[in-house]
């Protein structure tokens, strides 16, 4: 299995001291994967930067040319989440246009598959806008470059981070294209994603969001994956698969009050590379999203790996909550019938 990583350096460069999102999530991940032998065994995808042309795939030229100026300026505030630090523009095409490379070294049959281990990351950001710690919606953009191949008619975005990932699904949310699939804390942080959102127009029946209530965890991940997302991909036939990987629904995140724990979301990870095998010849890649205790973050991200490469090693050294969790048996039969799967 050639199984591709995507880093560089300039990543640590979109920084700012205090904040839950900040270089050093990267470089704990880094450090644990060298740790473990893990990068020696992976194909290292060189990231470019995104063009002009790239971005403007997604994103206005004046939002663009904010996010430039802010950093020529030596930084500044988006809003009260999202900072932009002097080589943040930098950062952020670099990491926008690593997934682009791993994408094209996916298609072009170099890889099997792969994490984009890049920041800032990108799910919230809008077409205009950048929000929630989000600059450029990597996700988003690897999608439209995807789709500009003639290889690939249909893109599936799935997307575990804890938060609703507002911005990837209001940029597909009419294209008949992109089938997004959300699952996230709900009512949370950003106040989106309502279980009757289903796309509009064109794209009307390609978007899953399940907002689940705090406290869920490894089962009802997985029977969602198993009950919506996996018939619903059979049914959309996606050519590639793209993950929002966040690992903040995890039980000791600083930042939300879910109870994943390591072993759950291998199990997930597991799920969609065979739901990708199953679907589109194993095209799959993973790219950071969040995730807020280093170590978990650093454990989660080793553990999806292992499962990139076909292995069976889990790295658990938090175990589970020991918490019972809420079913969401009511919230997954209310969704099978809004998609038309029930019976």
């Amino acid at each position: 299995m050639k199984t591709a990583y995507i880093y560089h350096p300039v990543y640590l460069a979109h920084d700012l001291a205090g904040h839950p999102e900040n270089a050093r999530r990267l470089e704990s991940i880094m450090a644990l994967l060298g740790e473990q032998g893990v990068l020696g065994r992976l194909v290292a995808v060189e990231p470019r930067p995104a063009t002009g042309a790239e971005l403007q795939r997604v994103h206005t030229p004046s939002y663009i040319e904010l996010v430039r100026q802010v950093a020529g300026r030596g930084g500044g505030r988006l809003d009260a989440d999202t900072y932009v630090s002097a080589r943040s523009y930098d950062a952020a095409c670099m990491a926008a246009g690593g997934l682009l490379a791993a994408v094209d070294a996916l298609l072009a049959g170099d890889i099997d598959n792969g994490f984009a281990l890049l920041r800032p990351p990108g799910h919230h950001a809008l077409a205009d806008r950048g929000m929630g710690f989000c600059l450029f919606n990597n996700v988003a953009l690897a999608a439209r470059h995807a789709l500009a191949s003639p290889q690939v008619e249909r893109v599936l975005i799935a997307d575990f981070d804890v938060h609703h990932g507002n911005g990837t699904q209001a940029i597909f949310d009419a294209d008949p294209a992109v089938f997004y699939f959300s699952t996230h804390q709900y009512p949370f942080y950003p106040g989106t994603g309502h279980w009757r959102e289903t796309g509009s127009g064109p794209g009307k029946g390609t978007v899953l969001d399940v907002p689940l209530p705090a406290g869920v965890g490894d089962q009802g991940y997985l029977q969602i994956v198993a009950e919506l997302a996996r018939p619903l991909a059979r049914r959309f036939q996606p050519d590639l698969i793209l993950v929002s990987a966040g690992y903040d629904a995890h039980w000791q995140d600083p930042l939300a009050a879910m109870t994943l724990s390591l072993t759950g979301y291998v199990q997930l990870a597991r799920e969609l590379i065979a739901m990708a095998e199953e679907c589109c010849g194993g095209k799959i890649l993973f790219t950071l999203e969040g995730g807020y205790h280093l170590d978990v973050l650093s454990h989660g991200v080793l553990n999806t790996i292992y499962a990139l490469l076909g292995e069976t090693t889990v790295s658990d050294p938090f175990g589970s909550a020991h918490l019972g969790e809420p079913s969401v048996l009511s919230l997954v039969e209310q969704l099978k019938t809004l998609h038309c799967l029930a019976g």
